[in-house]
C-alpha cells in the first residue's frame, strides 16, 4: 500500500471514530438516564442530567480525538521533513 492511500485510509478511521465517540457517548449516558428514571420513578430528572453529561463526554471525546490526530499530522510532517 502506497503512502497516499496510508494516509487517506487513516483521516477515514479518525473521522468515523469522531462519529462514534459521539454517539456512544451520548447514546449511552441517555439509555443510562432512561433506565435509571425507570427504576427509581423520576420522570425525567436523569434522562436530561445523563444526556448533558453525554454531550459533555461526546464533545470532550472530540477535543481529545482531534488532538491527538493533529499530534499524529504534526509528527508526520515533522518525519517526512527530515526525510529530506
Amino acid at each position: 500500500m502506497d503512502k497516499e492511500s496510508r494516509e487517506t485510509l487513516m483521516r477515514m478511521a479518525y473521522a468515523s471514530s469522531v462519529g462514534i465517540g459521539m454517539v456512544l457517548a451520548i447514546f449511552g449516558c441517555l439509555y443510562l438516564g432512561r433506565y435509571l428514571d425507570e427504576q427509581f420513578g423520576t420522570g425525567l430528572r436523569f434522562t436530561i442530567i445523563f444526556l448533558l453529561l453525554g454531550i459533555a463526554a461526546g464533545f470532550r471525546n472530540l477535543y481529545y480525538i482531534i488532538k491527538k490526530y493533529s499530534a499524529d499530522e504534526k509528527s508526520s510532517a515533522d518525519t517526512d521533513d527530515t526525510k529530506k
